[in-house]
């Protein structure tokens, strides 16, 4: 069993353990817990109901949170001809064709997240076993694989973000810091909850939301209320 400091064990004291908070109920006992001396991230989990080994039972997609991520977010572009030129012109923080995805071949990782224009995704497909783990594979479902670089670089640098299954049915999510206003915590979680919600597959039985957590950096888990079961 990992070892906590004291602030954290007295932070815990706070957390009713079995309890299921509304959303902003929840974000005011983070806020209160708070203690960490930098601006944490905070996150949100959600555990499905859901067999992620069937196909029929995937859940991706991506929510544009309203208020951002409040993370700055270093963009990838994939492209060859005008789409390149359109990358460089539209805020990419690093763009290229074949020589890019030599450069990603031979370790470089200085990116958050990767758009990739259709045709590029021959040579984009190489990079899978490097890309892959760090959920940074372009996809035409996470509107990463598209012709529309402008508008693919200004969504994921306003705050647009992917959820996805891991293999245990979990999705996680940032959805903003600590900084944040509680207004604007609250609004980006809901917007969150309910795009899981809605995405549920049709195949899905039983409860689709078993638990949905919240916390920060360095803060324990404050279960939430799902808004849909």
């Amino acid at each position: 069993m990992p070892k906590h400091g004291k602030k954290y064990n007295e932070s815990i004291k706070l957390i009713e353990g079995k309890k299921l908070y509304q959303v902003p109920d929840a974000v005011a006992i983070l806020k209160k817990i708070a203690y960490a001396k930098f601006d944490e991230t905070v996150n949100l989990d959600i555990r499905l109901g859901v067999d992620p080994r069937q196909a029929d039972q995937q859940v991706r997609g991506t929510v544009a949170l309203p208020h951002g991520t409040g993370k700055k977010v270093r963009v990838a572009v994939f492209a060859k001809g005008d789409k390149l030129r359109e990358a460089e012109e539209n805020g990419a923080d690093v763009c290229g064709g074949p020589d890019l995805v030599q450069r990603v071949l031979e370790g470089f990782l200085d990116f958050d997240a990767a758009i990739s224009t259709p045709d590029m995704m021959r040579d984009v497909g190489k990079l899978g076993k490097v890309l892959g783990p760090r959920n940074l594979m372009p996809n035409p479902k996470a509107g990463t694989v598209t012709m529309d670089i402008k508008g693919a670089i200004g969504a994921l640098k306003a705050g647009r973000v992917e959820y996805k299954l891991d293999r245990l049915a979990n999705i996680h999510v940032i959805v903003g810091k600590m900084s944040f206003s509680p207004e604007q915590l609250a609004e980006n979680i809901a917007t969150v909850i309910e795009a899981v919600a809605k995405a549920k597959p049709s195949a899905a039985k039983g409860t689709y939301m078993k638990t949905v957590s919240l916390h920060s950096t360095m803060s324990a888990g404050i279960r939430i209320e799902p808004l849909v079961l």
